[in-house]
């Protein structure tokens, strides 16, 4: 039996711990939150913080652990390179992994190897970023380095704007830190999903289409993906190829990836993020429900240093999303309500984390999520009029 410390025990790291369950291996959760749901399908559950590189390298070495896994999680991907690279276990290079997490960082990595990038700087405070304003044209985007889920996230359109983006940008910011980057105008919807590499070789991708900014949210916030890509052969070998080239570059071994890129109006794929982990909202589950790859149960065989070869690109079938249950305003969460035809007909499953009598607020980043709800349709036109018109297929109801 082999012992996988996983790091976190979140309502969307429960998958993956009952996965390395069901695989037959002894499973350590560890967080700074004793509560968290997933510690109690775990054998054991240490109060670390998933960010504390040394206290979870400690208690590594003290459980004599086969292999970590950061699972949905930002935050702690550096730790999991952390520890894996001091111990000699299967993972990926600690600096390539805090480089890909802290996107002032991977902005000048894109830069200084060749890839396509917007104009970007990272700075510490207003001052700093308001004296090197000129070197941009707006609009400009304003981001914590280290958030994910559009946390922190403010499009700027005028330098009157720019003093409020960066103090919410910073509040987001565990490292105090933020960067502004150029607006890039994208040629049709956003690419995201996950791949995964076997020995720095990415041998799967399934890409979605992102959603952004639905009615009563704020501009360019994250909602939901759907399936499949409406990219052409050609795009998808562009995007693929970027991401290998990338991958390449950063040393990267066997590894799954949250995936998220931009195509200009010339097909030019900018790569705005690769997520050393899998993606959060449940994407796993919707891309098995595309293609019936199981992308869990890679990433344990790739943490424990088993084979994942007979992983291959797989087309999607079908029309598939995931969506943010998210409420329109602020208030006391009454129930989840959901239109009978698309709960018999399109719902496949609901993870909420709202609990009835709790308050909730209206929906500006992923911190306001209440959770996901995965569905399907019969065409990808059924799809868009359904994304497109969500509230009248469910509504979080308040007092």
């Amino acid at each position: 039996m082999k012992r996988l410390l996983m790091l976190g025990g979140s309502m969307q790291q429960i998958p993956a711990i009952k996965q390395a369950k069901k695989m037959g291996h002894y499973v350590i959760t560890c967080d700074y939150l004793p509560d968290n749901p997933g510690h109690q399908y775990s054998d054991e559950f240490y109060n670390v913080s998933t960010t504390d590189l040394e206290g979870v390298l400690a208690l590594a070495k003290r459980l004599k652990i086969d292999g970590i896994i950061a699972y949905a999680s930002d935050p702690a991907a550096p730790t999991a390179a952390y520890v894996s690279e001091k111990l000699g276990l299967p993972g990926n290079p600690y600096k390539s992994v805090k480089s890909l997490t802290e996107k002032d960082l991977f902005r000048e990595f894109l830069k200084e190897n060749g890839f396509n990038t917007p104009e970007a700087c990272g700075y510490c405070t207003y001052e700093e970023a308001i004296s090197d304003i000129q070197r941009f044209h707006f609009p400009i985007m304003v981001k914590p380095v280290d958030s994910s889920g559009s946390k922190g996230v403010v499009k700027v359109y005028e330098k009157d704007g720019v003093k409020a983006a960066v103090e919410e940008a910073l509040s987001y910011s565990r490292g105090k830190r933020f960067i502004i980057e150029e607006f890039i105008e994208k040629k049709g919807y956003q690419i995201s999903g996950d791949g995964f590499s076997v020995d720095g070789k990415l041998v799967f991708t399934s890409y979605g289409n992102e959603l952004y900014s639905g009615k009563g949210t704020r501009e360019y916030v994250a909602l939901g993906e759907f399936w499949p890509s409406l990219l052409t052969v050609e795009q998808k070998r562009k995007v693929d190829d970027e991401l290998q080239r990338l991958i390449t570059a950063l040393g990267m071994k066997t590894s799954a990836y949250n995936i998220e890129v931009i195509l200009d109006k010339d097909d030019v794929p900018y790569i705005l993020e690769l997520g050393p982990r899998n993606g959060g909202s449940y994407i796993p589950q919707l891309i098995q429900y595309a293609t019936g790859v199981d992308l869990i149960d890679y990433t344990i065989k790739g943490a424990l240093g088993e084979s994942c070869e007979e992983l291959k690109m797989t087309p999607t079938i079908g029309v598939w999303s995931n969506y943010m249950i998210l409420s329109k305003q602020t208030g006391i969460f009454k129930e989840l309500y959901f239109d009978e035809k698309f709960k018999k007909n399109n719902l496949l499953d609901v993870y909420c984390t709202a609990k009835v009598g709790e308050e909730v607020f209206a929906y500006q980043n992923t911190t306001h999520s209440l959770g996901t709800i995965l569905f399907k349709a019969d065409t990808v036109q059924e799809m868009i009029e359904i994304t497109g018109n969500i509230e009248n297929y469910y509504q979080v109801v308040v007092e």
